[in-house]
């Protein structure tokens, strides 16, 4: 148990500081400008990707009261892994805060992969709750039911009535067997 948990704090510190450089903080308003339309931008194309690839998705992104659209969660690991991506949370179309997604794991793990994950927030009430953390953690501070979606692209409406539903999409499509539990969702300033 000590081992995993000396492997687990390394692969952490490991991924924190992969983004570290020794050049100098150069950010511009700028070129913060410029990240957050380029993320509006591929926001909107995986939310265009999802309503191609699961058509009754666009009523429930127009019945949500939030959605959180993370077009590229990146994750990669040998044993212990890890996840991250930048998205942002939309109300009414609009784009009202920029977020983070971060988890670790540890396990048979090998390899690397990319998805586009969406957070449908039902109920006013766990949209609310969402926006009101510091730091929310899917499946600790609320559960996050995903949605399986049957051979002929409609939506499993038992799963619907969750007041948080999401959907997971990679190139090949829907994923079936993924859980988003224990990932840390993040406001982000930029």
């Amino acid at each position: 148990m000590k081992m995993l948990k000396t492997l687990v704090t390394i692969a952490v510190a490991a991924m924190l500081t992969a983004g570290c450089t020794t050049t100098p903080n150069t950010v511009t308003e700028g070129s913060l400008d410029a990240q957050r339309v380029s993320l509006d931008a591929n926001v909107q194309s995986a939310l265009a990707s999802l309503a191609t690839q699961v058509p009754n998705s666009r009523d429930l992104v127009r019945k949500a009261r939030g959605v959180l659209v993370f077009p590229s969660v990146v994750s990669a690991g040998l044993v212990i892994g890890g996840s991250h991506g930048r998205g942002a949370l939309l109300t009414n179309g609009v784009t009202v805060g920029y977020y983070s997604s971060t988890a670790v794991s540890v396990g048979l793990l090998a390899g690397a992969d990319s998805k586009a994950v969406y957070v449908l927030f039902m109920t006013q009430e766990s949209l609310d709750k969402f926006r009101a953390s510091k730091g929310w953690t899917a499946g600790a501070d609320a559960s996050v039911t995903l949605l399986k979606v049957g051979a002929d692209g409609s939506v499993d409406t038992q799963t619907v009535q969750a007041p948080i539903v999401g959907f997971a999409l990679t190139n090949g499509g829907l994923m079936a067997n993924l859980s988003i539990d224990g990932s840390k969702f993040s406001k982000i300033d930029f």
